[in-house]
Parts: C-alpha cells; sequence; structure tokens
C-alpha cells in the first residue's frame, strides 16, 4: 500500500511533445517550402529514468533533393542559462524581430518579418533551448544540479544532439554546432564529446562573440592580462562615442595601434608592478588617455588598471551616461554619476522585451506550440547556481577553459573546422581576448588554418546592426559551403598558417 501511496503521490512525466507546421518564404528569389517543428525531447539517466525535457525548433527544408546529406546545424546562445530566442528571432530563424540599432526598442508592437538573412538556404537548423531555458525543464528523477553545469550541461546537450540525430536519420549530414556567448564556450566542449563519445564527426564549428577561457574576461588582483585585451575594445568604444581629443581619422588604424601598444608598452609596464616608476607610469598613462578617453588624472589613480565596470561608469560620466557592455554603441542613463561600477547594461534593458514578445508570439500562434508555462529568455538562478568545475581542465582551481576540449577536437578530426565571429564593440566577450586565445592554442603546424575570424562592427549580437546580420550570414554560409565539402587535413609538420584575418 505505502508503495502505491508514493506512486499515486508523484507528478506523472510528462510526455514528448511535438508540432509540426509547413511553411514558404521567398528566399534568394525563389519559393523556399519547409517545415517547423517545435516540441521537446526528452533526457534520460543512466538507469533510463526520464529526468528533462529539453524544448527545440528545427527548420527543414522539404523542396531539395537527398534531404539527409543537407547540412543540419545546431543552434545555442549561452550565458549559462539564455534560451536560444536572440539567434533564433534576431540571427538565423525564418523570422526575425526589428530593434533599433543602437538605442533602446520602442514598446511594442514589434515588427516580426521574413528574414533573408536566415540559414535555411545552407542548412537545416535546431535551436535549442538548455534545460531552464525556453520551455525546458526538470522532470521526473531528474534535478537541477543535474543539468546547471560546465560537465553536466555538455552532458545533456550531447545526448540531446545524439538522439535528435538518430531520430531524424541525420547521421550522414554534414554537420555543425552554432552558439553564441557561452554558447561557444559550450560548443568547444560539446564538439568534443559528441565525437569522442558518439564517434559523431563535425563539418565545423561557429563560434559567434567567442569565450573559451574566462580568464581572459575576468579582473582578479594580481593578474593583468584582461587589462591588455581589453584596451583595443575600450579604444573602439572611445572613438564611437567621440571621447578621444584627436578623433582618429581610420578606426582600423587606430585599433591596431592599440593592440600594438597593449600588448607592447603597455603589458611591460603592468608587468613590473609596483617596482614601475613614477616618469614611466605617467607616460603610459598619457597614451592610455589617448586610446581610452578617460583622463590621465583617473588613469594614474587606478594604478593604469580600469576594470570592465568602472570603464563603463566612467567613459560618459560627464554626459550623465553608463556606457553598454553587450554592446558599448549603447548607452543608458546613469542612476548615480558618482557610481563606482555601472550597474545592468543599457544594450540588454534596450532590446529584451522586443525578443521576449517576439519568441512568445511566434510559438505559441505561428508555430501553434504553446505550452501552458512562460517561456525563460534567461534564467538567472540556472547563471547563478552554475558549477563551473570542468573535467579535463586544469588540475588547479580557477578559471574555466575548454581550449584543450577545441584542440583534441580538432586533433582528432583533421578535417574540423572553425569560424570565428567576434563584434569589436562588445565589451563582454572582446575580439582582442579570442585573437589572444586562438594564437595560444599551440595547434601543431597546419592546422590553425582551418580557423577563420571575422570582425564586424556592432557588439556582441552583431546581428542588432543590419548591415552586420547581411555580412555574417555571407561568412557563415560561406563557411557551411566550405566546410561541407570536406576540406583536406592538414599537413602534419607543413608550413605555419597564414595570420588570422581581421
Amino acid at each position: 500500500m505505502k508503495d502505491e501511496f508514493k506512486a499515486a503521490a508523484e507528478p506523472a512525466v510528462p510526455a514528448e511533445e511535438t508540432h509540426v507546421t509547413d511553411h514558404t518564404m521567398k528566399l534568394n528569389g525563389e519559393d523556399v517550402h519547409y517545415k517547423a517543428t517545435a516540441g521537446t525531447m526528452m533526457l534520460k539517466n543512466d538507469k533510463g529514468e526520464s529526468t528533462a525535457l529539453v524544448s527545440y525548433t528545427a527548420y527543414t527544408r522539404t523542396d531539395g533533393p537527398d534531404a539527409g546529406k543537407r547540412p543540419v546545424s545546431f543552434i545555442y546562445n549561452g550565458g549559462p542559462g539564455s534560451a536560444s530566442a536572440w539567434l533564433h528571432m534576431g540571427a538565423f530563424g525564418p523570422k526575425r524581430v526589428k530593434t533599433t540599432d543602437a538605442a533602446p526598442t520602442p514598446p511594442p508592437p514589434y515588427d516580426v518579418v521574413e528574414n533573408p538573412n536566415t540559414l535555411l538556404d545552407k542548412t537545416d537548423m535546431v535551436f535549442i533551448d538548455p534545460v531552464g531555458t525556453g520551455f525546458s525543464r526538470v522532470v521526473g528523477k531528474g534535478e537541477t544540479k543535474d543539468f546547471w553545469g560546465v560537465d553536466q550541461d555538455i552532458d545533456s546537450l550531447t545526448q540531446f544532439v545524439s538522439k535528435y540525430v538518430s531520430q531524424n536519420d541525420r547521421w550522414n549530414s554534414p554537420k555543425f554546432l552554432i552558439g553564441e556567448s557561452y554558447g561557444t564556450f559550450r560548443s568547444a566542449a560539446l564538439v568534443n564529446s559528441l565525437q569522442s563519445r558518439e564517434n559523431m564527426a563535425f563539418n565545423g564549428v561557429v563560434l559567434i562573440s567567442s569565450v573559451l577561457d574566462f580568464a581572459t574576461l575576468s579582473f582578479p588582483r594580481g593578474a593583468d592580462l584582461s587589462y591588455e585585451l581589453y584596451l583595443p575594445s575600450y579604444a573602439a568604444t572611445a572613438a564611437y562615442h567621440g571621447m578621444i581629443k584627436d578623433k582618429p581619422a581610420d578606426l582600423d588604424s587606430f585599433i591596431a595601434q592599440a593592440k600594438e601598444f597593449a600588448i607592447g608598452e603597455y603589458a611591460a609596464a603592468l608587468l613590473k608592478g609596483s617596482k614601475l616608476g613614477e616618469a614611466e607610469k605617467a607616460a603610459v598613462a598619457q597614451k592610455m588617455s589617448h586610446f581610452t578617453g578617460l583622463s590621465e588624472d583617473y588613469l594614474l589613480k587606478s594604478n593604469l588598471r580600469v576594470p570592465l565596470p568602472q570603464f563603463m561608469a566612467e567613459l560618459q560620466r560627464s554626459r550623465g551616461l553608463v556606457t553598454g557592455r553587450l554592446d558599448s554603441r549603447f548607452s543608458g542613463p546613469a542612476g548615480d554619476v558618482l557610481q563606482s561600477y555601472a550597474a545592468g547594461d543599457p544594450q540588454s534593458d534596450a532590446v529584451s522585451g522586443a525578443f521576449m514578445a517576439a519568441i512568445n508570439g511566434y510559438l505559441r500562434k505561428e508555430l501553434e506550440y504553446n505550452p501552458d508555462q512562460r517561456y525563460e529568455l534567461l534564467n538567472y538562478k540556472a547563471n547563478g547556481a552554475w558549477d563551473w568545475k570542468h573535467a579535463g581542465g586544469n588540475d588547479w582551481p580557477g578559471a574555466p577553459n575548454v581550449e584543450e576540449d577545441l584542440v583534441q577536437a580538432m586533433l582528432a578530426n583533421p578535417n574540423l573546422q572553425i569560424e570565428v565571429e567576434n563584434g569589436i564593440y562588445d565589451l563582454a566577450t572582446p575580439f582582442f581576448a579570442t585573437e589572444h586565445t586562438i594564437n595560444h592554442l599551440g595547434l601543431p603546424p597546419g592546422y590553425e588554418d582551418h580557423i577563420r575570424q571575422n570582425n564586424y562592427e556592432a557588439g556582441h549580437m552583431m546581428y542588432l546592426r543590419e548591415p552586420d546580420l547581411a555580412k555574417l550570414k555571407a561568412n557563415v554560409a560561406a563557411f557551411i559551403d566550405r566546410a561541407s565539402g570536406g576540406g583536406p587535413a592538414p599537413t602534419p609538420g607543413g608550413s605555419s598558417p597564414a595570420p588570422l584575418p581581421s
């Protein structure tokens, strides 16, 4: 009787759901027919017990030959704790929401329009909402701690991708991972997991607003690397807002000079620590002021080290404004003009309402997928509870790092291609930090030419700027074509690759 009562008291595990609708859109002058599948997929533990339902939206062309060999891309955002609505409704889905560039988007109604920059002409797409985001949720024997962590997240998405590929007969399709922000960190470990554990070879990985080593984004006492890697992004931002005394005639040249200063004279000065002489310190502060728009006095008082939240608060303080983090072209009113550190992010505030309204209206009405629950666009509980330990990382605790995962994936699959996309006004994952990471992977000769990097005149979500959305589509589409063709593997001991393009 007790067991019967316990079974009756436990909530029933909900079943997987699948809602399929047929659509047609005009793309490149032709009618494109596709089906949209919105629903959930069940994850299970080693005992075969249900643990979570992962929500996803898949787009599959229905008018092309040999669908089983057509590329398929698995797409997600980051956070951790972010749903895939950003890339779905902002960049690559068949529909996108229009937002105001570099300024707050007015309240509803919002325009959701056909997206000529969708990737549907090049690849089928599966937008994934990790557990705790979108409509994905823990069920049955699952607990949030089973999913909210670096390795837990990789385990769950390894299971999802493998199950999707098997259920939809996509084993022989060219395969891609496309992630943004923390999604790039996820991709490096996920492609290694899928290749090593599932023997599922991938053609390519697209890293949008990339971070593989969180040490490049943090500002702990005694560590100076991030100050050097952020300086070129500070320079681009200061120039954009007109905070440079002598406005640079050529932005690319100005950024190149900032990069040279950052890893040269500035890095040498920081390396000296408290042994840096006052005269040299003053000379470095003068050059820093030229690049960052901050006063020499402020830079001297900060000991030549300005963490990101301080830069956001200080750059436009005289105007009563705070500078954006995700996209430093955005500005917002400073609640306290005396604050030392910026609170909030003007870019996030400017567009979140539009994306939340767009994804809810689109899924629930157009795709007829209308679950009786809230769509989690950003799950701050997941972000705060994230377990940052990563098996296979450094033996000593430190900043999370998945560089070794990416290296192992490339060594195991010498044809694996990597595409890197960064915005020069991105202060969340600065482009120079990405360049530093790529240049320090320690790959054998001939392997780095399988990594390409493109920069954009926008921020973290470069697709918010329409010219860069078109550029992003063109770059990723060409990458999918190139990687689907199966380029030649690098020759061990071969010639050194060309420098990364900017």
